[in-house]
């Protein structure tokens, strides 16, 4: 078994934001890959306070939101952030998903375009200083190639761990194990003994993924068209209870980690033997809230 440890993915809890930094210097002491710092809690200000309150892991934005902020400000950030780190940071960016923007008033254009344009706005820049490296959230195969193309790296989200061979095929040659490029996937994780709670808890986490059509058709070309189709008409039809209920074991196993620390461990090694160079497990917990989340995961890899 690899004795190479993952990422963790770490939000700011309202209240418990100080709190967040010490627990940031703990993943770090214990030699975790690195934090990547999800949209919601700020995760650009965690990242500067993360620049500051730890010295050595690697860590960046699991993605930034692409549409909330005019490029060039985001770009003075994302410099500042790389300059006080020392080159530890690097900037995760993405389109994120009709219902946020929804939330917040967005009207978004073409993905790609609309990415494509934003990475030459970083770029172009002036009088900014170094830009980090720029990581292009992706999901099918058109934006993985942009992420070669003008990125220098790429993040999955719930990605199929079956699928991620094809997904990669749509790099250039060599350029998945060329290691300046970062190839990342987020994955919902909850260790405990109870299997089936721990399901139930990543099946509650994936609820909202299931609901978005670009994720089930996402997960239809990974071949989960029967769960897919089924979960697309409760969705229709608004019998939300009836969804966990379609999430079928075997599409949960290939997109989440659950059970016992041994089948975590085991899975985990099974996403770096897909190709996923830095997984990033998002840690919940059976049993109580993120930090008792984070001691679960700390025993699994003491």
């Amino acid at each position: 078994m690899s004795p190479a440890l993952p990422a963790v993915s770490l939000a700011a809890v309202p209240g418990r934001r100080r709190a967040t930094l010490d627990l940031a210097r703990e993943i770090e002491r214990r030699g975790f890959a690195g934090i990547y710092c999800p949209s919601f809690g700020d995760g650009m200000g965690l990242c500067e306070a993360l620049a500051l309150s730890t010295s050595r892991i690697p860590f960046g934005t699991s993605i930034a939101n692409i549409y909330l902020r005019h490029v060039s400000d985001y770009a003075q950030s994302a410099a500042l952030i790389h300059e006080l780190s020392g080159g530890r940071f690097a900037f995760g960016v993405g389109v994120s998903h009709g219902p946020a923007l929804e939330r917040v008033g967005v009207k978004a254009g073409p993905p790609l375009a609309d990415m494509r344009a934003f990475v030459a706005g970083l770029r172009g820049a002036q009088r900014i200083g170094e830009l980090p490296p720029i990581v292009l959230a992706t999901l099918r195969k058109r934006m993985i190639a942009l992420a070669a193309e003008v990125g220098d790296g790429m993040v999955f989200a719930n990605a199929a761990r079956s699928h991620v061979r094809e997904s990669l095929s749509a790099l250039p040659a060599g350029r998945a194990e060329d290691p300046r490029f970062f190839v990342g996937d987020m994955i919902p994780t909850c260790i405990s003994d109870d299997e089936a709670a721990a399901a139930a808890v990543n099946r509650k986490t994936l609820f909202g993924y299931v609901s978005l059509p670009n994720y089930r058709n996402y997960w239809r070309e990974a071949g989960y068209v029967e769960e897919m189709n089924a979960i697309e008409k409760a969705v229709a039809a608004r019998d939300f209870d009836q969804v966990p209920k379609l999430m079928s074991e075997r599409w949960l196993s290939d997109v989440t980690l659950y059970g016992s620390v041994r089948r975590v461990r085991e899975g985990l090694e099974a996403w770096f033997d897909a190709g996923i160079k830095t997984p990033i497990l998002v840690p919940s917990s059976a049993a109580g809230n993120q930090i008792k989340a984070f001691e679960e995961l700390f025993a699994a890899f003491a």
